[in-house]
């Protein structure tokens, strides 16, 4: 007699003269074993991660680094969507003076306000801030700071463009770790006052006797500078808004 699946005894050695199903079928819901690697495909492998994109600025355009916090051509901000601030507008020109009648004395041209003379920036390589910066591009010479003249109420410190038309006031186009539109100085002839304009990597003020600033400037908000403030940016630049020394300027 042969045992259908089921384990009813049949006489029929193909279907199974109780239930109808096929003699030699192994029971339902048994799990037929294959030798391995027979009847399986090996997984694939695991994707490679794809490599960060740089950062595309949808204000100019320009190519910035992969994670990059605002654009270094404009100050857009990537993790806002904030547009960069606009400098200050350049001074209207004043009216032109009425003509006199012959007779009359000519009225005296009117003085447009300055800047007291004598004002200069001090442009120095630091080693000691460099040293704690993550920067790939190797330190240049210290020497000697060079020396600046401010001759205007608003100047712009950055990187030049000529693409961009961007030629600042104090060009720090060696230092690759500085924004084209760093940073802004302004003054109202006595006091100077900084301001970051979105710059990538930060523009930081300290004391000539504490240790080097850690805070970055707020973008936006101008902070004023004492007689011994130094101002930080880039991978090694130090600046020192101070009064010329005779025969500097």
């Amino acid at each position: 007699m042969n045992v259908c699946p089921a384990g009813h005894q049949s006489a029929a050695d193909d279907y199974c003269d109780v239930c109808g199903l096929p003699i030699g079928e192994p029971p339902a819901g048994s799990v037929g074993t294959e030798p391995e690697g027979v009847g399986t495909a090996a997984a694939p492998p695991p994707a490679a991660p794809e490599a960060a994109a740089d950062a595309v600025c949808p204000n100019c355009t320009a190519v910035n680094p992969p994670n990059a916090l605002f654009c270094e051509a404009c100050g857009y901000d990537f993790t806002t969507g904030s547009m960069p601030r606009p400098l200050d507008p350049p001074a209207a020109p004043e009216p032109a003076a009425a003509p006199s009648r012959p007779d009359e004395e000519p009225a005296p041209a009117p003085v447009a306000p300055a800047i007291d003379a004598g004002w200069v920036a001090e442009v120095w390589i630091d080693p000691d801030w460099y040293a704690g910066q993550d920067s790939a591009d190797p330190l240049p010479s210290a020497g000697l700071p060079a020396v600046v003249p401010l001759k205007a109420r608003s100047l712009l410190v950055g990187r030049a463009s000529r693409s961009r038309g961007i030629f600042p006031d104090i060009d720090l186009s060696s230092d690759s770790g500085i924004s084209r539109r760093h940073c802004q100085l302004t003054t109202d002839g006595r006091r100077w006052w900084v301001e970051d304009l979105g710059s990538s990597n930060g523009t930081y003020v300290g004391d000539a006797t504490g240790p080097l600033p850690t805070t970055p400037l707020v973008q936006g908000q101008r902070r004023e500078l004492d007689a011994d403030d130094r101002i930080y940016l880039g991978a090694w630049t130090r600046l020192v808004i101070r009064k010329a020394e005779p025969g500097e300027v």
